[in-house]
């Protein structure tokens, strides 16, 4: 490797990726120095001991980032306002969490001189690209290291054995070795049986889950809940006002109660392949239901479904990492004009992985008990609506008129 390396920042987890990582750069980067960051994306317990681990297998530094508050305000409130969902299931919670560490990456490879930012991401998988996308948004003449495109190592087991013959020690054994990417928003799961479409996903295996439970094993007996929105941004939960984080972890141990927010996937990656995944998020889970509940009554029928069109191609931006892009801007900027009203109170039912409505309520609600009735009203001319349907229906009657014409001539 001819490129004369002196300093790399890491993206770093201290899972296996990235464990292995900090001597291979050494190893092949004239003992270049390695700088470790890891994120605090939400993940918890994952960051104890990191960074002992981080200097005892090569790093000359260990930074922690904590960016959970900026990951919900500037990332999972505008993502959730849109309403994307990758295809129909995907609450993105990897996909948005990689733009954020990659700027914090770039700023901190500026301010230590380095010559490089590396990260452990697959040459198979999505979150190369997030991660480079961003960095070059910040740093476009920045080197980047993707030791899964260029060393010997071919899997997860090759990378298993390297670990032992340098003695690095790992929290994970050959049997358990799923690839999982944890954060505030969500937990998922890929890799061994899951690789095989067929296999049910061990839900009530001990240990497999780590958010929640299964439906089976969820409790007899409903939770209610009141979420409150302001311009589309939750604020309150039965009444108490929360950040961002507390509100989210609240609803990860609601959720996770009641086996809310269990998703089964197999999504079409942006590199062209589809892959199998076992997703956790059951706060986020919660939020979207929530969040659309309250728009169904707040928007108005054009906005609501073009905002529909809209969210599609928002996903589809966010889970190929073009965050950092005028469109995705441009999208956003819709998207806040569109919550201007999207204020109010919703009330759910939370029972063995179904979220069941119990009630909505908003100062904006355009719906109006009034002109829906069943009942007699003073409102609404019923007459009114032949005129509406001459009109509405006047092409297919030109149509069916053109069509007889044509039948009756022979043609």
């Amino acid at each position: 490797m001819a490129q004369k390396i002196k300093k790399v920042v890491l993206a770093y987890s201290g899972g296996l990726d990235t464990s292995i990582i900090i001597p291979w750069l050494k190893e092949n980067y004239d003992n270049c120095e390695v700088i470790a960051v890891a994120a605090d994306v939400g993940q918890g317990s994952e960051l104890s001991g990191l960074e002992e681990k981080a200097k005892k297998t090569g790093a000359s530094k260990l930074y922690i980032a904590d960016l959970k508050d900026s990951f919900v305000e500037d990332y999972i409130w505008p993502t959730l306002q849109a309403g994307a969902v990758y295809e129909n299931s995907y609450l993105l919670g990897t996909s948005f969490a990689r733009p954020l560490i990659a700027k914090r990456l770039v700023e901190i490879a500026k301010e230590e001189g380095a010559d490089a930012i590396c990260h452990g991401c697959t040459g198979k998988g999505n979150d190369q690209v997030r991660f480079e996308l961003a960095i070059k948004a910040f740093a476009p003449e920045m080197t980047i290291i993707a030791p899964w495109r260029i060393w010997d190592i071919k899997s997860r087991d090759e990378e298993i054995d390297y670990a032992e013959a340098h003695n690095i020690p790992l929290k994970i054994t050959r049997e358990t070795n799923y690839s999982k990417d944890k954060n505030l928003w969500h937990l998922s799961h890929e890799g061994l049986d899951l690789e095989d479409p067929a296999n049910e996903p061990q839900y009530n295996k001990p240990g497999f889950l780590e958010l929640g439970v299964s439906p089976e094993q969820a409790p007899d007996k409903p939770t209610y809940i009141t979420l409150h929105f302001e311009k589309g941004v939750p604020t309150k939960l039965d009444g108490r006002k929360l950040s961002g984080v507390e509100l989210i972890e609240e609803l990860n141990r609601l959720g996770g109660e009641n086996g809310i927010g269990l998703a089964d996937i197999v999504e079409n990656r942006l590199v062209g392949m589809k892959s199998r995944g076992v997703y956790e998020t059951p706060g986020g889970t919660i939020l979207y239901h929530a969040h659309n509940k309250l728009e169904e009554i707040c928007l108005d029928k054009a906005t609501y479904h073009y905002k529909q069109q809209v969210a599609l191609k928002f996903a589809d931006m966010v889970y190929n990492g073009e965050w950092f892009t005028p469109l995705r801007e441009a999208l956003s900027a819709f998207v806040t004009n569109t919550q201007e009203t999207v204020t109010g109170d919703v009330k759910l039912k939370l029972y063995k992985g179904n979220i069941i409505d119990a009630g909505v309520t908003s100062e904006y609600s355009l719906y109006d008990e009034e002109i829906a009735t069943f009942s007699e009203d003073e409102v609404y001319n019923q007459a009114d609506s032949a005129g509406f349907i001459n009109l509405f229906g006047l092409p297919i009657k030109v149509q069916a008129m053109k069509r007889q014409k044509l039948e009756k001539a022979g043609k």
